[in-house]
């Protein structure tokens, strides 16, 4: 019986997608289905309730007057996509992934390079503390060693005030963490601030933080002050994921050495490594936008981590992720600062993205962000698959001719 009680034929596509969908991820052929009856299966695969099944057939959106709410000189609204990522699963779990984007290769590899990744137990992986840093600059510093001490010797006044300044936050057993000061020469004094922001991305608390301990910071550093804001650079909050994949599946051993091959010219060439990241964010990305992330923070924090030489030990910019050859295929690692949550900015006040995280399921920040990092290595595994094989060109044109056909007949032009 599907959602709304008709009663289905199990030997049918939708019918049998139905009785498959039970709590799985694993929804075969979604995509020669009606939109109508894609929207019945993950409503019955995630368990929605009826306002969320409801704004999915109805087609999506957002209101004109919900999004005069969120930004500035309002004319309309710009919509991209709503699709799921299918045959995920993390750390043991099902999930049906989101993902909100134009490019129509993106979902696909994904979703194929998952159903791989499937076959070996899926992805693995884990977060650390949801620590985000606030920034205080601190100019004309004239003695930055005694600064240091001073500051230092009173963290415990100086995370009374954080508290304090953050007590929803604190109520919910997040908090100040510690207190960290950097010399940058020329009389530049950079004061971190470390925060547990729970299930928040975070940015809005940090920047409370530094707002509100900014005078008293410069007063005992005997500095001028500067900028109080975060940095998205927040390697306290790292995400790592890892899976396996067996050549056989990938297309055979010569396949999976073309691909550890392509993974190590991204470790040794800063050029490459820039498209081979690029990759690993189309998955990102996609996630982000149709969970309310904030999908700039994310890719600044991304290249800034990559920029530093990554979690490889490169001596350039570095590759996010890495694949390795083993005897039966390849393992894959990636490393990465994940500012994600699921609580504040436009999780409450966007429908779609309330709807979205209902598909989704996930349960606190840190394991959105093992999802999303997961989805992640996903997109990278099937674009290194790609160019290894048959070469990025074929699949992905013919994916982008759909989208080439549709502009065709939109402006009556005719195409050669």
């Amino acid at each position: 019986m599907s959602a709304d009680g008709a009663v289905l034929d199990a030997s049918s596509t939708l019918g049998a997608s139905l009785v498959m969908a039970v709590g799985s991820s694993r929804l075969p052929k979604l995509y020669e289905l009606s939109i109508a009856e894609r929207c019945r299966v993950v409503t019955h695969a995630a368990s929605l309730d009826g306002e969320t099944a409801a704004h999915l057939e109805r087609g999506g959106g957002l209101s004109v007057a919900t999004a005069d709410t969120m930004s500035e000189n309002v004319l309309a609204t710009f919509s991209l996509p709503l699709s799921v990522g299918l045959n995920f699963v993390v750390n043991g779990r099902d999930v049906i992934v989101p993902m909100a984007t134009e490019e129509a290769s993106v979902v696909a590899a994904a979703s194929f390079a998952a159903r791989l990744v499937r076959e070996t137990g899926g992805f693995r992986g884990e977060e650390d503390e949801p620590i985000m840093t606030a920034q205080i600059q601190l100019d004309e510093v004239a003695d930055p060693v005694a600064a240091e001490r001073d500051l230092l010797a009173a963290k415990a006044e100086l995370a009374e005030r954080v508290d304090a300044s953050i007590p929803g936050v604190v109520s919910r057993g997040g908090g100040f963490r510690e207190l960290e000061v950097r010399s940058l020469g020329e009389g530049f004094v950079v004061v971190h601030v470390h925060v547990d922001v729970r299930d928040a991305m975070g940015a809005n608390i940090v920047d409370t933080v530094a707002e509100a301990i900014g005078d008293r910071v410069a007063e005992l550093a005997e500095g001028r002050l500067g900028l109080r804001i975060l940095t998205n650079l927040c390697l306290r909050r790292r995400v790592r994921v890892a899976a396996s994949v067996r050549a056989a599946d990938l297309g055979g051993e010569a396949l999976a050495d073309g691909i550890a091959r392509a993974s190590r010219f991204a470790e040794l060439d800063a050029f490459r490594a820039a498209t081979h990241n690029k990759g690993f964010m189309n998955g990102v990305d996609a996630v982000a936008l149709a969970l309310g992330q904030d999908a700039r923070a994310l890719e600044a924090g991304a290249h800034a981590f990559a920029a530093t030489g990554g979690a490889w030990g490169s001596r350039s910019y570095a590759p996010l992720a890495v694949w390795r050859r083993t005897e039966s295929g390849l393992v894959g690692e990636a490393e990465l600062p994940m500012a994600v949550g699921t609580v504040g900015g436009s999780c409450r006040s966007h429908e779609g993205v309330r709807a979205a995280s209902a598909i989704l399921g996930a349960r606190s920040a840190k394991e959105l962000a093992v999802i999303i990092a997961s989805v992640g290595l996903a997109s990278n595994l099937a674009a290194l698959r790609a160019l290894a094989g048959e070469g990025i060109q074929r699949g992905h044109m013919r994916l982008h001719a759909k989208k080439t056909c549709v502009a065709g007949a939109a402006t009556k032009e005719p195409r050669s």
